[in-house]
């Protein structure tokens, strides 16, 4: 199981920090991702890391998005800094293996 919070409404050039906890049984020890999704739009991944701690982004987060991990907490995080209007979606915390598991999401909205 995976719970996300900490979304909300924040003004252009604001930040917000995500949060997915995982259950005991799923951890954050494999691959962990962060997903969006806009209205009308796909799913498209934001950011990811591997078992060993190698993180990818999508070109549109780079150097302002920030995938982490807590291992004690089992707690995978998304901060996000320099807000854009376009960056308004439901977040949503993934774990594509051994078992696909999504979080419920939660909605992070940009106001110009």
């Amino acid at each position: 199981q995976l719970v996300e919070s900490g979304g909300g409404l924040v003004q252009a050039g604001g930040s917000l920090r995500l949060s997915c906890v995982a259950s005991r049984t799923v951890g954050v020890v494999n691959t962990m991702a962060w997903y969006r999704q806009a209205p009308g739009k796909q799913r498209e991944l934001v950011a990811s890391m591997t078992a060993g701690g190698t993180t990818d982004y999508a070109d549109s987060v780079k150097g302002r998005f920030t995938i982490s991990r807590n291992f004690g907490k089992n707690t995978l995080y998304l901060t996000m800094n320099d807000l854009k209007p376009e960056d308004t979606a439901v977040y949503y915390c993934n774990r594509p293996w051994p078992v696909n598991i999504w979080g419920q999401g939660t909605q992070v909205t940009v106001s110009a």
